[in-house]
């Protein structure tokens, strides 16, 4: 009997779009996954995937620049988050992510995160769009979503980064891991220029419902928050590396009590979170980890 492959997709926010140059560079080497796998980012690339999207997603990606990426964030913190749920449900909807997990082959599942508990929930059925959702509320960014059966669902990276134990358990006997979170300790703090300007544009989008009186009273408060001192970091760059330490010790964990047949480790460590329009680069990246890895993929995918 041929042994069935899967895919575990791992979080990463925008460096996650690596994940699309890994999965066409192993259908260029005739690979074609059974499962599919996915936290966050990479629910949400696995999800184009199984419905026949990636094409789409590659395309409209490519063209992503930092001012969609900006006009993607709402000031409504109420809601949890600086990106409100409903614009990402458009943006799937607009590339057609859509349909009931359970009648896609491959198989696919999401990993999401009980907000009270803590607990980590597998997402197996019912629409994809729904579970992508869930999967990729990565806390302060993205609001949670709420779920029927689960109640709150925040992002699945808190709990299970590269969703190996879920495509076992969903059958595959092989699995390719993909870790978006490789040698991101480490990296100095960036000194000038591109994430101080992405964030001053992001905060702008973010008041741009905001009465004109609310705006100049914050632009001060907000030059100052943002921009990293003589001697410190600036408040972006402390949140973003964070979220780096705590997605590395998780996956570390994960991985060991996990362990994947391979693991691709594509290199990122230039990206920001924020990266989005940044997505050919990161493409590119993806392809290349699975060319210097085809032969231990292929010696991994021996009968």
């Amino acid at each position: 009997m041929r042994q069935k492959i899967g895919v575990a997709l791992g979080s990463g926010a925008a460096r996650g779009w690596a994940h699309i140059g890994v999965l066409e560079s192993l259908a260029k080497l005739e690979i074609v996954p059974d499962v599919v796998t996915g936290t966050s980012i990479g629910a949400l690339v696995g999800a184009a995937f199984v419905t026949g999207r990636l094409a789409a997603l590659k395309a409209r990606m490519e063209n992503f620049s930092k001012a969609n990426v900006a006009g993607m964030l709402d000031l409504r913190l109420a809601t949890g988050g600086l990106i409100e749920g409903r614009r990402i449900e458009n943006f799937l909807d607009s590339l057609q992510i859509q349909g009931t997990i359970e009648a896609f082959a491959p198989r696919y599942g999401a990993v999401a995160t009980h907000l009270a508990s803590g607990r980590e929930i597998w997402l197996q059925e019912g629409p994809v769009g729904r579970a992508v959702r869930a999967s990729i509320g990565m806390p302060g960014v993205f609001s949670p979503t709420w779920h029927d059966e689960h109640g709150w669902l925040v992002d699945g990276g808190l709990v299970n980064p590269v969703p190996v134990s879920l495509a076992r358990a969903l059958g595959a006997d092989i699995v390719i891991a993909v870790d978006m979170n490789a040698d991101l300790l480490g990296r100095r703090f960036l000194e000038s220029g591109d994430d101080v300007e992405r964030d001053l544009s992001a905060k702008v989008a973010l008041g741009a419902q905001a009465p004109q009186w609310l705006k100049d009273a914050l632009d001060p408060v907000l030059a100052r928050v943002l921009q990293p001192g003589p001697t410190f970091p600036s408040l972006f760059e402390v949140l973003a590396n964070t979220l780096n330490i705590m997605q590395d010790r998780i996956t570390r964990t994960r991985l060991a009590g996990d362990p994947p047949d391979i693991l691709l480790r594509p290199r990122l460590a230039q990206f920001s979170w924020l990266d989005f329009h940044r997505a050919k680069e990161a493409i590119a990246e993806g392809a290349t980890c699975v060319e210097h890895a085809e032969a231990a993929i292929r010696h991994a995918l021996r009968p």
